[in-house]
């Protein structure tokens, strides 16, 4: 079975992290995002990528090729403009011709695709959609099903009083081939509100799989966030994953969990609390203190620094005894003045894009 992965997207949400860089080769754990999502597919014998670009996608095709050195087969199918999952998946069918998965490129989950193929062959279902729990539904698209588990009803980001479940559309569809002929071509569409609803009162099969695993939406600073600190967290013993040469004084202290990448240094004196990663090349100056902390590589953290849950992009500088609280988002090649402080769930952009944010006092 192929996998068409949608990323298309301009990926708004994740900004300023996404402005030089697209969602699918967004770091994690110092690796890009698509080479997890590959290895994940990977488990459940799903070896074919096509992968629905847009933006940058020069990019990602240098880091990944034809997959050959990743284990899989990829193809491409770019985008001029968006097109939405549905029109994006329909400007992909030349690489289609059997049942076929369709997954989000800002998700990852532990959901058994081996088990949702399993019971959309034994439905023979046009469509099953993974579903999946969330506290607040009223952001989502709700799912209703029957108790055999087709869908009878979607309803999109509905308010409380029409809440009936709370398991929503998780973003990863087994599809057949039939389906991409009631998508129109060279159009935007969406899967959620211009093809499912309409098939569904045209009586065509659309099933549910709900699952309960592990799920989550990177699609913002702090989902992102949350997703380094809950795999970091998986680990029982705390460890700290040194992914290359390192330089760390004697006087420091790493308290995992936390992954420091490849030539990296941290000086005498300074602390940094896990979870908490460094990209490749990053420098923790004197007495620094970072905590809960992701930084994407080259960057420079300066003498007596603190940050705390924030997210720093690459080659970013942060000056001597400056302060990064939680929720701040720094993009790439930001300087921070030395003994500046930065505003609680602060966004600062590159060089070139707009701030609308106010970014220090």
């Amino acid at each position: 079975m192929k996998a068409i992965i949608l990323a298309g997207g301009e990926a708004t949400r994740l900004r300023p992290l996404t402005c030089n860089t697209p969602k699918i080769m967004v770091p994690i754990l110092n690796r890009p995002y698509l080479e997890h999502l590959a290895d994940y597919l990977k488990v459940h014998g799903i070896l074919e990528m096509i992968l629905a670009v847009g933006k940058l996608p020069d990019r990602v095709q240098r880091h990944f090729g034809d997959g050959d050195r990743f284990g899989v087969k990829i193809a491409y199918s770019t985008e001029e403009s968006p097109l939405g999952t549905a029109g994006a998946v329909k400007n992909a069918d030349r690489f289609i011709d059997d049942s076929f998965l369709v997954f989000n490129g800002d998700i990852l989950t532990d959901i058994d695709l081996t088990a949702m193929i399993q019971a959309h062959r034994r439905n023979t279902a046009m469509a099953t959609l993974a579903l999946t729990p969330v506290d607040d539904p009223t952001i989502y698209g709700v799912v209703e099903t029957d108790a055999s588990g087709r869908v009878h009803r979607f309803t999109e980001k509905p308010s409380w009083e029409m809440v009936t479940t709370n398991m929503i559309n998780a973003g990863i569809y087994v599809l057949e081939p039939d389906i991409l002929s009631h998508i129109a071509p060279d159009t935007f569409s969406m899967f959620e509100r211009d093809v499912f609803p309409p098939l569904l009162e045209g009586g065509h099969p659309i099933y549910g799989y709900p699952s309960h695993d592990y799920w989550i939406d990177i699609g913002t600073p702090d989902k992102y966030l949350k997703l380094h600190h809950d795999l970091l967290r998986r680990s029982t013993d705390a460890a700290v994953e040194f992914q290359g040469e390192h330089e760390v004084h004697p006087s420091a202290r790493i308290e995992g969990p936390a992954v420091i990448g490849e030539f990296c240094s941290v000086a005498r004196d300074s602390l940094i609390i896990g979870p908490a990663v460094l990209g490749a090349n990053c420098h923790v100056g004197e007495g620094a203190i970072l905590d809960g902390v992701v930084l994407w590589p080259d960057c420079r953290v300066g003498r007596g620094a603190r940050l705390k849950n924030c997210l720093i992009a690459s080659g970013c500088r942060i000056g001597e005894e400056s302060e990064i609280p939680g929720g701040c988002v720094l993009g790439d090649g930001v300087v921070i003045e030395m003994g500046s402080r930065l505003s609680s769930g602060a966004r600062t952009w590159p060089a070139g894009y707009p701030n609308p944010d106010a970014t220090m006092r």
